[in-house]
């Protein structure tokens, strides 16, 4: 499989993906498995962020090689009273350890660098997750420190706070 990424906007197709991410496997460092509803309703909410307009954020499918390997997105937050993208991502077991999530994130930052509205994208891994806090340090961010947040809701936990200028505002 080539290891070049492209970004597809999630479709109405593209729920089948929700519950493979959503194995104990893909779920350990985000709380855990969610109900079938909740999917449902994920699902519902990565369709509204990609109907919107993209300065808003967008959540994708990614494709390495003609196959779906994972997700990505990006959305609006605060975050320590300034206004940012999060970012967030999941490839699929048998995909991972091949760069394809770094190369993601690299597509999502040119994304938000051409569409967005906002001066940095923020990623929050657990500091206990390396290959996510490693997806980071390859794709560019720059390591804030180690900060409490929350997610999801009601659960905190210690994570690190990576951050990417996007020149905007």
């Amino acid at each position: 499989m080539e290891n070049h990424v492209r970004l597809e906007p999630w479709a109405d197709g593209d729920f089948w993906l929700l519950p493979r991410k959503n194995e104990p496997v893909m779920t350990e460092h985000l709380g855990g498995p969610e109900t079938d509803a909740k999917l449902k309703d994920r699902h519902q909410r990565y369709l509204a962020l990609s109907a919107r307009e993209p300065a808003a954020g967008r959540m994708f499918r990614v494709v390495a090689g003609g196959e779906t390997v994972g997700t990505i997105g990006f959305w609006e937050r605060v975050w320590r009273d300034e206004e940012v993208y999060e970012t967030g991502w999941g490839v699929l077991p048998e995909f991972q350890g091949r760069g394809l999530a770094a190369q993601a994130a690299r597509a999502v930052i040119a994304h938000a660098r051409t569409h967005g509205t906002r001066r940095h994208l923020h990623a929050f891994p657990s500091v206990d997750h390396p290959a996510s806090n490693a997806v980071c340090r390859a794709a560019g961010f720059t390591l804030l420190g180690e900060t409490r947040f929350e997610y999801p809701p009601g659960h905190w936990h210690a994570s690190n706070d990576w951050r990417v200028a996007l020149g905007a505002a």
